[in-house]
């Protein structure tokens, strides 16, 4: 039987001649929470689109999901593996409903496993009540006059509706209020308590700390110029908090 979970090593992309990611080892369990931290440019969201296959980005190195190797997958072929991806600024789709797009998605990610539209509108409104969702949610047009907030709602219900075995959050709290940024924290807490949702491995691309009070991460790495310059515990985002991440940068140089 292969190791479960998505096992990353010496992942390494370049973008336009440019190296970004310069040997990247990681592995996400299944039900666990790993947040991955770091300032801007350091590669966090590079690494994000190089494991759903961003067709720009030339990538080597080796991605395991559950044995199978990503890497030799089409960006579609990956999603039906399991891998979701949330968007840190999710586009509009002016005249798509929200339903009519999340049974599409979940269609074409499960063939094997299709629903009437009688039993996918039961499914969604069991996700969308779990989720503290509105049901007028679903006759309204995919991020089209939505706030950010309501964003990345409906981006949490679109996990709910897939269960994906893992998940990608890159900067799901960016532009975010307090307000937005608890019911975040409060719809994956919730997923992670259903049935489908506790064997999710989750991956948070964060760069400030603030979304790990409602999100407690099992492991937190973080991420400097294309490398993962330390891991640690949950305490280790209350430190960056503090210092910064000039400290850690100064420590790695340090080292290397």
């Amino acid at each position: 039987m292969p190791e479960q979970g998505l096992r990353i090593a010496n992942l390494r992309c370049r973008v336009a001649c440019n190296e970004i990611l310069k040997g990247i080892d990681l592995s996400v369990e299944p039900g666990r929470v790993h947040a991955l931290m770091g300032p801007n440019g350091s590669g966090k969201s590079t690494l994000a689109f190089s494991l759903t296959g961003h067709p720009l980005y030339e990538v080597s190195g080796s991605v395991l999901l559950d044995g199978e190797d990503l890497l030799s997958l089409a960006p579609d072929k990956r999603a039906r593996a399991g891998l979701f991806l949330s968007f840190q600024y999710p586009a509009a789709i002016p005249g798509v409903k929200v339903a009519n797009f999340l049974h599409a998605a979940r269609q074409a990610e499960r063939p094997g496993d299709p629903l009437s539209p009688g039993k996918f509108r039961a499914l969604l409104l069991e996700k969308m009540d779990q989720l503290g969702i509105d049901p007028s949610f679903m006759g309204r047009y995919l991020n089209d006059g939505f706030s950010g907030g309501e964003k990345k709602r409906l981006e949490m219900l679109q996990l709910a509706v897939l269960a994906p075995k893992y998940a990608i959050m890159d900067e799901t709290d960016s532009g975010l209020d307090i307000d937005a940024l608890k019911d975040v924290g409060s719809s994956i807490a919730a997923l992670r308590e259903t049935d489908e949702g506790r064997n999710t491995g989750f991956l948070i691309i964060t760069h400030y700390p603030r979304i790990l009070q409602y999100i407690v991460p099992d492991v937190v790495h973080v991420m400097i110029d294309g490398r993962i310059v330390k891991t640690g515990g949950h305490d280790l985002a209350h430190r960056i908090e503090r210092e910064g991440y000039d400290k850690i940068r100064e420590e790695s140089a340090a080292v290397a």
